[in-house]
């Protein structure tokens, strides 16, 4: 399916030696090369050979397999575990790193503080000849974290590598699983959007999952040695505050078991979201037809809010989780130091920061590692439970019979009772009894809802049996009854992954007919086509679906109504050369509703409600007085007689092709995705915050953000102005002993006072700007959403035709997600970090001004950095949302053509096209994991070089203020630890504001013209009254920069006149609908009763128009929505549309009647049950003009009859337009218009045109002598009795 092969670029980390990869020198080529210039796919590496996808994808599957088997070999219900399989696939590795980052944190930092306190003992001692002792401490002081920075970020990077392996892992698994899903699945609920969601958000969860893990271990342990250790060194008092910490940990528990629901809870209003939205963007042609753009938006909106108010309760309370760090460490230094001076004890700076160091160091691993492990572990298990819960569904069970000799039948069924899921009431085959032979021709008829298509489904055993058995022999090749087409070429689309044969190939494309159509397109067969074949006509889809299934030289192969779609001649030579010639010597069944191909065949087989009514060759059928007898009697009382040959829409040889060549030379490759390069625009940040719509909230946020910062600053700077008075305040006294004498302007309780009052500000202002923070956040998300989504609605066809499906997914997937859950938490993380920056630096400068001379420069090298990752960073960000788009491009293709990459055995193929586009993906990721953490290292250690700078400073400093020194020392030492974090995370927000870049990107797309009601130019409530269209010397091309394809067009349909519409594939016939529409660049006027479209906006007037399109599409909801989704009509006109299209009692035996539940798709109803349903939509709406769009090309001849009977009754005083393959459909119409190339070549009545040499004549003559005259008697009777009309 892949369209384009990349060529292999070396990854350098795979030859990288020791030093190299410690440092991350092996990614300076790609920092460098990104800084000159965009970074770009063929700049991206070959991934390493452990995260393959491909290698990871067979390992998790083996392991998960295993696991299966060992659950069902206990029998006691018991289902596998994803976090089992992971652990057994990389747990070992993951506990090795946990060793190497348990040695920084129980022996470097825990050392450290007590060296603080050590340096500050001395520094309050020191005497003219300086202890050598001082400096071994402040040299091990400054290089123990040094040692701590390199150990920690390679750690952290591996652990991030074993994150995107499960990421990776998942996502193989996840789809593996997809190709075997039963389509029972489907019916019960499972959605592509759910599919696309697991892959998007649940399995990139996992990325993140390994990041802090170890620290739920690595914290409780780490706090009760320095327990101990205080314990030791200063008493009982201390331990005081650690009891805080240690209750905080089952608080944490409970935070993220809350924190699991609801993640579970906003996944699911995720999913449905996104289903909503699959459904949207693949119906948005039939959307604006019927103009229900308002309805679908209001659903949509009516989902989001469900999705925010949840999203914003797990937030919330995920973020008062993570905001500990915030004011815990303050708390539990106040309590600690409270308890110290209340025993009788007094401060020292010694004791003070030695106690405020080691609570930053249980800080960064118990209210920022531990909580930070809890909530990614929560959000990973309930991503891993949903993803276990997927990996449950049914899956098909093909048989082990299938490969078996079974006597001389090729197909043999037996007693076979079916149906698609238990909760069925009836079953949808009952005990059929079949046998085929080898190379036979079989041919299935019966009336919508027979079983046809579900016999085939059977052999397929995609529809599972309930009883009975089922024999196959030999290779089967499905062809699939709606055209399944992949955006790829179309020479891709026909060998699906298999070697070229250019001799079978040729033969394949020629019996296909697509000779003609390949040579009219200007890259041949090498043209890519859109998503779903956009870029061809229906009939164009239908052939390349055969040639595909022809190709495969398949042994059987199940035909589904293939000929629908094309014309008679195409029809016809279809079955001569191919069915009937290629593939003689196969064995071939056909389902079909075209009565006159039956005799080709060697068995026909008549299916009624699920069971073959009768079978036999078609001879003595015919001759038999049985039911199928009866059902050609009545075609032939509409003059289908039995020789009959479907409409050649175009005109003689001499003319073919004229259209395609002309109409196609615009298949040109699919339009690559938008992507914006250089800095992320100031405008973008603007635009995100002006998203909130509150100037108020924004500044209350402002205010607390501030207000917190200066109560927990000023705790620390008072802290130290308390120890500093505590100090001066001893006195020697006459008889040489210490006395302790207060000096202070406040007494000691006034200063416990404002301590104590400091502490409890600085909690409460850090709850107050988390919930005004989340309260911006949500509020924009929730808007920029709606912007998009609102623009993607009101925006023009060409749009949609020039993005896949899963692109714009992905704005709606990831992008969204990123905007709702990934950036608050980081933007929250730089506002509190760079406030705290700003006050570390004003409380160093308060102390001594020269300590502010480092400060620029080290401030000059960070920005240097920051700029240097930054262009890097972020063109690797870009690179890996755009190259993540073609896995859901794959992931969606894949489920709308399941059936058909099944029956084609071609499950491989497909798989070994998603590790592809995995890798490439993964490609992008793990550079950017990697720069990351580079980047940190190095911002780590400048800094450390700068702490190295202030200890030297007061080493060779006199007449220091011990306190000062140590209130110093601890801020730079939180600094160090937050600063290359709080970098990262502001490169990291810009790098999230890609994503909302890439969604205001869409919420700026050019909208249809005047698509809104305008009250100035708002018709009357019954326009239009008569029905008259005129078209006025109309061009109509699909994008700016495309030709016309249609080509000053200039016609009349007068009131209630019928019109039928014929021409050759691709001359225009379905383009004229759409200039209707006016769904694309039309120029020209177009006018309905004397009133220029153009100047009525576009709901009303398509409001006014009805439409029954060739492929009926259903949304997922109630019956009702999809009959009358304003709610404007009563239960009676709804049940009386039904009524008239014979679907009333089908309805009323479902138990919810109008409110049963309609599947993603309409897929619990049969094509031409759908069909139905949309001319019930027609008869429901009573307009005035109806268009019927080849709406009777999927439908046996009974359903085209009752259509037809049913638009020359309830139509009767419209205008009706009718594009038609079924000749004597429109030979009874008042006019005939005949298209070619764009072109308007003639317009009259049938039978005036029949009088003359005219391109309609000739189509006429090509369906042979007798029907010809069948239809020219037809078109004679009509013209006389309008004739007659007219002289009355």
């Amino acid at each position: 399916m892949d369209k384009n092969e990349r060529s292999k670029v070396k990854n350098p980390r795979e030859q990288a030696g020791f030093l190299s990869i410690v440092t991350f020198k092996w990614i300076f080529k790609t920092f460098l090369l990104g800084y000159k210039r965009e970074l770009q796919e063929t700049d991206l590496y070959s991934p390493l050979k452990e995260h393959q996808s491909n290698l990871l994808g067979d390992c998790i599957v083996k392991i998960w397999e295993d696991e299966e088997r060992k659950c069902r070999t206990k029998k006691n219900g018991s289902t596998p575990r994803l976090y089992k399989v992971l652990t057994k696939c990389f747990g070992r590795n993951i506990m090795l790193i946990g060793i190497a980052l348990a040695f920084i944190e129980f022996i470097s930092r825990i050392a450290q503080p007590l060296i603080l306190g050590h340096l500050l003992h001395l520094l309050s001692t020191k005497k003219e000849e300086v202890d050598p002792e001082i400096y071994y401490y402040a040299i091990v002081f400054i290089l123990l974290p040094f040692m701590d920075c390199f150990i920690f970020h390679l750690t952290l990077q591996e652990l991030m590598h074993f994150g995107m392996k499960m990421k990776v892992a998942c996502c193989t698994l996840i789809y593996r699983k997809m190709l075997r899903l039963s389509n029972s699945v489907f019916e019960d609920g499972t959605s592509a959007g759910q599919m696309i969601n697991l892959m998007s958000n649940d399995a990139s969860r996992l990325d993140y999952i390994t990041q802090s893990i170890h620290y739920m271990w690595i914290g409780p342990i780490q706090t009760l040695i320095i327990a101990c250790i205080l314990y030791w060194q200063l008493g009982a008092a201390p331990v005081a505050g650690l009891v805080l910490f240690l209750f905080f940990i089952p608080l944490q528990g409970y935070i993220g078991k809350r924190a699991a629901k609801l993640m579970l809870l906003s996944a699911q209003r995720t999913d449905e979201r996104l289903r909503l939205m699959n459904e949207l963007i693949a119906g948005v042609q039939i959307i604006k037809m019927y103009a229900w753009e308002i309805p679908f938006s209001q659903i949509v909106e009516k989902t989001r809010k469900k999705e925010m108010n949840t999203i914003k309760k797990y937030s919330i309370v995920q973020q008062i989780g993570m905001t500990f760090e915030s004011y815990v460490p303050r708390i539990c230094l106040f309590i600690s130091i409270l308890t110290y001076v209340v025993t009788g004890n007094y401060i020292t700076a010694e004791k003070v920061f030695m106690i405020t160091s080691f609570f930053n160091v249980i800080r960064n691993s118990m209210t920022i590692g531990f909580p930070l492990s809890i909530h990614l572990l929560v959000e990973g298990l309930a991503s891993m439970r949903r993803i276990e819960r997927f990996m449950m569904h049914t899956e098909i069970e093909k048989s082990k019979e299938k490969t078996q000799e079974i006597g001389s039948h090729e197909v043999v069924l037996k007693n076979v009772t079916a149906k698609w899921s238990d909760e069925s009431k009836e079953d949808t085959l009952n005990s059929v009894n079949l046998s085929i032979e080898p190379a036979s021709l079989v041919a299935i008829v019966g009336k919508i809802g027979s079983g046809k298509s579900s016999l085939l489904q059977v052999i397929l055993q995609e529809l599972p049996l309930k009883k009975g058995s089922l024999k196959i022999s030999g290779k089967i090749a499905y062809v699939s009854q709606q055209p399944w087409i992949f955006a790829s070429s179309i020479r891709q689309n026909i060998l699906f992954g298999r070697s070229m044969d250019k001799s079978r190939y040729e033969q394949t494309i020629q019996v296909c007919q697509l000779n003609e159509d390949i040579a009219s397109f200007l890259h041949g067969d090498r043209t890519v086509v859109g998503e779903k074949g956009i870029s061809l006509s229906g009939g164009q889809r239908a052939r390349i679906n055969l040639a595909r299934a022809v190709y495969a030289d398949a042994d059987v192969y199940l035909l589904d109504d293939p000929l629908s779609a094309v014309d008679a001649r195409v029809g016809r030579r279809i079955v001569e050369d191919c069915i009937c010639g290629y593939l003689k010597n196969k064995t071939r069944i056909l389902v079909t509703h075209q009565l006159q191909f039956l005799r080709c065949a060697d068995q026909v087989i008549v299916m009624h409600n699920g069971s073959v009514q009768t079978k036999g060759d078609f001879n003595t059928l015919e001759a038999s007085g049985m039911d199928f007898n009866k059902f050609v009697i009545e075609e032939r009382e509409t003059k289908l007689e039995k020789n009959e040959e479907f409409i050649y829409e175009g005109k003689i040889d001499d003319f073919e092709g004229t259209a395609n060549k002309h109409m196609n030379e615009t298949s040109v490759p699919v339009v690559a995705e938008m992507r914006t390069i250089g800095h992320i625009s100031a405008k973008v940040y603007v635009s995100y915050f002006k998203a909130s719509r509150s100037v108020l909230l924004l500044l209350l946020m402002v205010t607390l953000f501030v207000s917190y910062q200066m109560a927990a600053s000023g705790g620390d700077y008072f802290v130290a102005y308390w120890v500093n008075i505590e100090e001066t305040s001893w006195i020697i006294s006459e008889n040489d002993t210490l006395l302790f004498k207060w000096k202070g302007p406040l007494n000691r309780m006034e200063v416990i006072y404002i301590y104590s009052g400091l502490t409890a500000l600085t909690a409460a202002s850090a709850f107050l700007q988390m919930f005004s923070f989340y309260e911006v956040c949500m509020r924009s998300s929730r808007n920029l959403h709606a912007s998009m989504f609102r623009s993607i609605v009101r925006t023009s066809m060409y749009f949609f035709n020039n993005n896949p499906l899963g692109r714009i997914l992905n704005r709606f997937s990831k992008d969204t997600g990123a905007l709702d859950t990934r950036m608050p938490i980081c933007m929250f993380d730089i506002i509190i970090i760079g406030l705290g920056l700003t006050a570390v630096i004003t409380i160093v400068g308060s102390v001594n001004p020269w300590l502010l001379i480092p400060v620029v420069f080290i401030t000059i090298i960070i920005y240097f950095l920051r700029n240097f990752y930054m262009a890097t960073s972020r063109s690797v960000k870009r690179l890996e949302g755009i190259t993540r788009s073609p896995v859901f491009d794959h992931v969606s293709a894949t489920l709308q053509g399941l059936v058909t990459i099944r029956a084609l055995n071609a499950e491989e193929i497909l798989i070994s096209e998603f590790d592809n586009h995995q890798d490439l993906h993964s490609s992008a990721w793990f550079i950017f994991i990697s720069a990351s953490r580079a980047f940190g290292i190095y911002i780590e250690l400048v800094s450390l070089v700068y702490n190295a700078i202030i200890i030297a400073f007061f080493l060779f400093l006199k007449d220091t203020v011990v306190s000062d020194v140590g209130l110093v020392i601890t801020q730079i030492t939180t600094l160090i630890d937050i600063l290359q974090w709080g970098v990262r995370q502001s490169v990291e927000v810009e790098n999230l504001m890609t994503s909302t870049e890439r969604i205001l990107e869409y919420s700026h797309l050019e909208e249809e013209p005047m698509l809104d009601n305008n009250p100035k130019c708002k018709p009357s409530k019954d326009w239009p009254k008569c029905g008259l269209v005129e078209f006025k010397n109309v061009k109509l091309k699909y994008g700016p920069i495309e030709p016309y394809v249609l080509k000053d067009i200039t016609f009349t349909i007068s009131p209630r006149e019928k019109i039928g519409i014929v021409g050759r594939t691709g001359s225009g016939k379905s383009s004229l609908i759409n200039a209707l529409f006016r769904l694309f660049n039309v120029e020209g006027e177009i006018c309905i009763d004397g009133i220029p479209t153009s100047s009525i906006s576009l709901h009303d007037f398509r409001s006014k128009i009805s439409i029954i399109p060739q492929e009926p599409i259903l949304f997922s909801g109630s019956l009702r929505r999809n009959l009358d989704p304003f709610e404007e009509y009563s239960d009676h006109a709804l049940w009386q549309a039904l009524q008239e299209v014979e679907l009333r009692d089908i309805i009323e035996e479902m138990a919810a009647g109008l409110n049963s539940r309609v599947f993603e798709g309409g897929m619990n109803f049969s094509v031409g049950q759908r069909q139905l349903l949309c001319l019930a939509r027609a008869i429901i709406r009573n307009n005035r003009i109806i268009v019927l769009d080849e709406a009777t090309a999927n439908v046996d001849l009974r359903t085209d009859l009752l259509i037809q009977q049913t638009v020359r009754n309830k139509f009767k005083d419209c205008s009706v337009l009718t594009i038609a393959h079924r000749l004597n459909t429109i030979m009874d119409s008042d006019k005939i218009l005949v298209m070619d190339a764009g072109h308007l070549v003639e317009f009259d009545h049938p039978y005036v045109l029949l009088q003359n040499n005219s391109y309609f004549y000739h189509m006429v003559q090509q369906t042979g002598s007798t029907m010809a005259t069948t239809l020219m008697e037809i078109a004679k009777k009509n013209y006389s009795v309008n004739d007659n009309r007219s002289s009355q």
